[in-house]
């Protein structure tokens, strides 16, 4: 991890555990979908020829394919190599992966969100394997001078097929390297894949198990510095004064100072320690005496943001033509949905390691989105991009914190006083108390069943915090739309099923900062939206998963009901147990999950098993869709009976993993996940799997209890 800016890119291949002379090639596509194919001579006597830095084969026959995209425990780091490897036919067991630092010039978007990382570059991956392949077809049919036609690739060889010969990839590296990569490559057949959509062992587990495997914090550089920061508890306080006389006592502790951190632009002060130990600027940090101004700052409490946010859902315009469709139902059903901010909690905390010179910023850490952090250092420093170099190491969760620019300015800035590498740690408390927030929403729902006991009128108007530093002010109301828009997670279907809907709503004053969670906008909205659904369904007197397939005709939709139907022996429900079921669709991922509850011996609620259906087109690694739905259903139980932020003038009240309660094993349910099989482009796999939780564990509730949970977090000992 020593690695500094100024290295050439032989120290960075050597670095990487490569040989001197290797095939480095990649594909990247732009927006006409046409590869660039020139290759980039490499630096004099580095004795490889590189095309962006993709695939290495060098002449010991080590293959090292590099992933682009953050490794946050969602499995990029094994499914993006595993693409590869099918086109490039070789087997991930001679594959070793290496991260790659922030260059979109060469690997295109590296920041990881929206579950894109398989859905948006998986044609880009398997034609990056693909040229490699037939580069080394070619070569090896020009040695044997024989046709091309007469060779073909299996298992790291080009064998050729008349005689039988063949040649090891290591053995046809240079005469390979000089070739021109093709733009146009014939693709296998899904039939053929070998790779490709079986489970295989993850690259990274053994090296997260036996501790070699490099997070945030484990970073060491020479000459480092370690730096905690003292941060204001009502988040947005200004600096008064500072009385550092016994931090300046401690041994060891290097300088106290000021220093800024940006979020969303607006300008965060704290207050850094400096020290040659992190155990000593920790414990510095308890003597340091600082008098904050929060004099502008409202210290608003939970109780009175929740008041201001049901005042809020009377302000948008209502839509006339639904209110008129509204009226003219048989039956009608108004309901409001609460829910609570989240904070993010990952088991590692915020981390980052910068070190700061005069034309060059480095950086190391648990980065989430390498390219926004690249951009963000260049244009505050005035560093051109190619000398600010974001080194990723693993992640111990993200769930979309990690993807701000806060915490790497941060670093940089105190690294820059110092004159010296720094790494900047955050303890739970600053990463749980100092936000950005998941924001906290009510939801009121209005809708309405015809004659037909179908849904004729849908109305969803939405009030919270919207994502930004912190709102100062009211906001203006809009319109309530007609028959346009949509409410995030909901199935399509529905838009078109039913005659008149209607979505809108208004950002709620509130000064603290907010930001994406995992499953943003859907891990909220479809909590109120599907157990509306449900509550129609009852209004109908249905039952709630033929009511769902009353309103849905597209064919995904309709096979995944079939499926979750199937699997989940809905047809078997019987008496004293609940049953519930949501179906949500967000970020290329459609997901279906029946929540199965009862009583026991001493008459309090259990979840016994949660079904999951999953419908993310062509996947990659079964094994880690299901960990990954796996994970989402105990990360949204958490959400739903667990844990919520909440304030008190002004303070964050939770502060650490004791009053910031996650699921524990004792906790989980059996979990039972089910993929569907068909040729749909790949999806999303890692936000899709959480929003249909909380409606099904609620609506199965209401099934068992009759009574309907429409404020999240509850207690199920409660119910």
């Amino acid at each position: 991890m020593d690695q500094r800016s100024t290295q050439t890119r032989r120290t960075f291949l050597r670095n990487v555990g490569l040989s001197a002379t290797s095939l480095t090639l990649g594909c990247y596509w732009v927006s006409t979908d046409k590869a660039i194919a020139g290759l980039v001579p490499a630096e004099s006597g580095s004795g490889a020829t590189v095309l962006m830095n993709w695939i290495s084969i060098d002449e010991s026959g080590q293959i090292t394919l590099f992933n682009h995209r953050s490794e946050m425990g969602q499995g990029t780091f094994q499914a993006i190599p595993q693409i590869i490897a099918e086109e490039l036919e070789v087997s991930m067991e001679r594959v070793d992966v290496q991260y790659v630092p922030a260059s979109p010039d060469k690997f295109g978007p590296q920041p990881q969100e929206g579950s894109f990382s398989i859905r948006g570059w998986y044609d880009q991956l398997l034609r990056m394997g693909a040229s490699a392949r037939e580069m080394l077809i070619e070569a090896a049919s020009k040695r044997w001078k024989v046709p091309r036609a007469e060779c073909y690739a299996k298992d790291g060889q080009v064998i050729h097929r008349p005689t039988g010969l063949t040649l090891e990839y290591k053995e046809l590296v240079k005469e390979a390297a000089v070739l021109t990569p093709p733009e146009d490559v014939p693709l296998k057949s899904r039939k053929d894949y070998t790779q490709i959509g079986k489970p295989q062992r993850r690259k990274d587990t053994a090296a997260k198990v036996n501790g070699t495997a490099v997070f945030g914090m484990d970073v060491k550089i020479p000459g480092m510095l370690y730096a905690v920061v003292e941060r204001s508890p009502r988040i947005r306080g200004k600096v008064k004064r500072i009385d550092d006389t016994q931090v300046m006592a401690v041994r060891g502790v290097k300088k106290v100072f000021k220093v800024d951190r940006v979020i969303f632009g607006v300008m965060f002060e704290g207050v850094a320690i400096v020290a040659d130990t992190l155990w000593t600027a920790m414990q510095a940090r308890k003597l340091l005496k600082v008098e904050w101004d929060d004099s502008t700052f409202e210290h608003l409490d939970s109780e009175a943001l929740l008041k201001r946010m049901h005042d809020d859902l009377a302000k948008p315009t209502p839509s006339d033509i639904f209110e008129t469709s509204l009226q003219n139902c048989s039956t009608k059903v108004d309901a409001i949905y609460e829910l609570p901010f989240q904070s993010h909690s990952c088991m590692e905390p915020l981390n980052c390691t910068a070190d700061v010179r005069s034309d060059s910023i480095t950086i190391w850490g648990p980065i989430q989105e390498a390219n926004w952090i690249q951009a963000d250092l260049s244009e505050r420093f005035n560093t051109p991009k190619s000398n600010v170099s974001v080194n990723m190491t693993f992640l111990g969760g993200g769930f979309g914190r990690k993807g701000f620019t806060d915490y790497p300015y941060e670093a940089a800035m105190i690294s820059k006083e110092m004159k010296a590498p720094v790494q900047v740690v955050w303890s739970s408390e600053d990463d749980m108390t100092m936000g950005p927030f998941r924001g906290g929403g009510v939801y009121r729902c209005r809708g309405g069943l015809n004659a037909q006991k179908k849904i004729s009128a849908f109305q969803v108007i939405t009030s919270g915090p919207g994502m930004g530093p912190g709102q100062d002010h009211d906001a203006k109301p809009h319109p309530m739309s007609q028959n346009n828009g949509e409410l995030p997670g909901l199935l399509t279907d529905y838009y078109s099923a039913i005659p008149h809907y209607s979505f809108g709503g208004i950002s709620t004053k509130f000064p603290i900062p907010t930001m994406w969670w995992r499953a943003p906008g859907a891990n909220t909205a479809a909590f109120a939206g599907e157990s509306f659904i449900d509550e129609l369904a009852h209004a109908a007197g249905q039952d709630p998963l033929q009511f769902r397939s009353a309103h849905l005709v597209s064919p995904r939709y309709v096979a995944l009901v079939e499926k979750l139907r199937n699997v989940s022996k809905w047809p078997t429900r019987k008496k004293g147990e609940g049953w519930g079921v949501a179906i949500t669709d967000c970020f290329g991922g459609i997901v279906g999950q029946v929540v199965r509850v009862s009583r026991n011996a001493s008459n309090k609620v259990t979840i016994d098993k949660v079904f999951a259906v999953i419908d993310c087109g062509i996947y990659v690694n079964p094994d880690i869709i299901r960990a990954q739905i796996e994970g989402s259903i105990v990360m949204a139980m958490g959400a739903s009976v667990f844990h919520g932020t909440h304030f008190k003038d002004g303070r964050a009240i939770e502060k650490n993993f004791n009053s910031y309660r996650m699921p524990r094993i004792g906790d989980i349910p059996e979990i039972e996940v089910h993929i569907m099989e068909n040729e749909e482009k790949p999806g999303g796999v890692g936000e899709p799997g959480l929003p249909a939780f909380a409606p099904a564990l609620c609506n199965a509730l209401y099934d068992l209890t009759g009574k309907r949970v429409r404020t999240l977090p509850f207690a199920l000992i409660e119910v």
